[in-house]
């Protein structure tokens, strides 16, 4: 996980721009440039584990920060802006039924086949017109979290924070990208805590501009996103 990542001096399109710029206290912990995500690996395009995303976008997500920082809470973004060619890998992926080491976390009850029928994936995607993002709220001093390598153990991302892995967010039910009935965002069979932190989310992001993915309760999308026919393609890095 990295909070303040130094981007190299790559020109961004016009209306993008690096997250940490416009707000380095928000928190990045960007997991598709890593192991610990549904397909076990880096996806290509994620040259860095960096946040991109349009400057619309990146100014409403300062907006929400500076409302959670006074009761020392902070924004943890997981993904933003995602490469054309990242999404194009889902779609290899989804095909290889071969390959299922990560299913205990992120889809124990799905057909990986299934995951772009089920509405958990789509082949053209918010995040690649760089107005949607995945993220959460984590506590303030940042607690510590380890850096999950492969070979380390793949748990259930529907069980009780304590017994998933250990992110070091607000309890919100499920672990990130678990893609299952418990993570819809008003799903009643979550805790009671973790229903509250949902809404607390929710209601934040709501306010300033974004639109909750029902399915997901990390996923939100720009309501007056700049670029809504353009699907771009090039690295974060």
């Amino acid at each position: 996980m990295t909070q303040h990542t130094v981007a190299q001096t790559q020109k961004l399109p016009e209306g993008f721009v690096y997250l940490q710029d416009i707000d380095p206290s928000i928190v990045q912990d960007i997991r598709y440039a890593q192991y610990h995500n549904f397909v076990g690996c880096p996806l290509p395009g994620y040259n860095a584990a960096i946040a991109i995303i349009c400057e619309a976008a990146a100014y409403a997500l300062k907006a929400v920060q500076e409302v959670l920082k006074p009761f020392n809470l902070s924004l943890k973004v997981y993904d933003a802006y995602r490469p054309q060619d990242a999404v194009d890998f889902f779609s290899k992926w989804a095909e290889d039924h071969q390959d299922q080491s990560m299913k205990a976390e992120f889809y124990p009850t799905i057909d990986k086949r299934n995951v772009f029928s089920e509405g958990y994936i789509a082949k053209k995607s918010f995040h690649t017109r760089g107005g949607a993002v995945d993220l959460t709220i984590i506590p303030l001093p940042v607690p510590s979290q380890a850096l999950w390598k492969p070979g380390d153990p793949v748990l259930d991302g529907r069980l009780p924070k304590g017994q998933r892995f250990d992110d070091n967010s607000l309890d919100m039910g499920t672990g990130f990208d678990c893609l299952d009935e418990l993570s819809h965002t008003a799903n009643p069979n979550v805790p009671a805590q973790a229903r509250a932190n949902r809404l607390l989310l929710k209601s934040v992001m709501e306010k300033h501009g974004f639109e909750n993915y029902h399915k997901e309760w990390w996923h939100f999308n720009l309501l007056n996103e700049p670029f809504p026919d353009t699907y771009f393609n090039f690295p974060v890095q």
